[in-house]
C-alpha cells in the first residue's frame, strides 16, 4: 500500500466515525444551535485530518528495523549539549526478501543516537561510496547468537548488556534499559536465483 492510500483509508475511517457521531448528536435531545455546531465542527474536523495527514508524508519511522535490509543511506545527526539535542541516525533502507533482493519502495527510520553506531554507518557509507551495497541485520546482544549474514559468515558478538539502539520506537524498554539490539554491516550478497532445470 502506498502512504497516499493509506492516508485516504485513515481519513474514511475519520468520516465514518463523524458520520456516526452525527447521527448520534441529531438523534440527541439537545438545541438545534448546539447540533448545527457539532456538525458543522465535526465535518470540518475531518477535511482538516485529510489535509494534516499530508505532512506525515516523507517523515522517518520510529517502528523497528525490517529483520534484514539494505542500507542505502544515512545521515547521523551528532548530539548538541547547546541546544539540548540528543541527537539521531536516520537511515534509508529497502528490506531484503529471502533472494536477497531489495524492495522497491525503500523506507527511512529514525534511531536514538549512539556513537557506536555512527562509527558503524560512516564505514557503512565509506564502502557505499565506494560501490560495495551494504547488507546489514539487527541482532539482540541478549540473545547469545552471532549474526548469520547471507554469505554464511557469523558475526561474532560481545556479551553483557549494551548494544545500539534497534529503533523500536520512543518507548522501547530494551533500548531505555541499556539492552537493545545492534545492527551490523556486511557486504551485499548477489541475488540468489532459482536453480535451473537440468537438460
Amino acid at each position: 500500500m502506498s502512504p497516499q492510500s493509506e492516508i485516504v483509508g485513515l481519513s474514511t475511517a475519520y468520516v465514518v466515525l463523524g458520520v456516526l457521531l452525527l447521527i448520534a448528536v441529531t438523534r440527541a435531545r439537545l438545541p438545534w444551535p448546539a447540533k448545527a455546531v457539532a456538525i458543522v465542527a465535526t465535518s470540518a474536523f475531518y477535511v482538516f485530518v485529510f489535509f494534516r495527514l499530508e505532512g506525515f508524508l516523507g517523515w522517518p519511522a520510529t517502528a523497528a528495523l525490517p529483520p534484514r535490509f539494505e542500507l542505502l543511506w544515512a545521515q547521523v545527526v551528532e548530539r548538541d549539549v547547546a541546544s539540548n539535542d540528543a541527537g539521531a541516525i536516520h537511515l534509508w533502507v529497502a528490506e531484503l526478501n529471502d533472494a536477497n533482493l531489495p524492495s522497491r519502495t525503500p523506507r527511512a527510520y529514525v534511531l536514538p543516537y549512539s556513537a557506536a553506531l555512527a562509527e558503524k554507518i560512516k564505514k557503512a557509507e565509506a564502502e557505499i561510496k565506494q560501490g560495495h551495497p551494504q547488507f546489514a541485520k539487527p541482532w539482540d546482544y541478549e540473545g547469545g547468537q552471532g549474526l548469520d549474514t547471507p554469505d554464511g559468515l557469523v558475526q561474532a558478538r560481545g556479551g553483557g548488556v549494551g548494544g545500539d539502539p534497534s529503533g523500536g520506537g520512543i518507548l522501547d524498554m530494551k533500548f531505555l534499559t541499556g539492552g537493545g539490539p545492534s545492527i551490523e554491516f556486511a557486504p551485499l550478497p548477489p541475488p540468489l536465483l532459482p536453480p535451473k532445470d537440468d537438460p
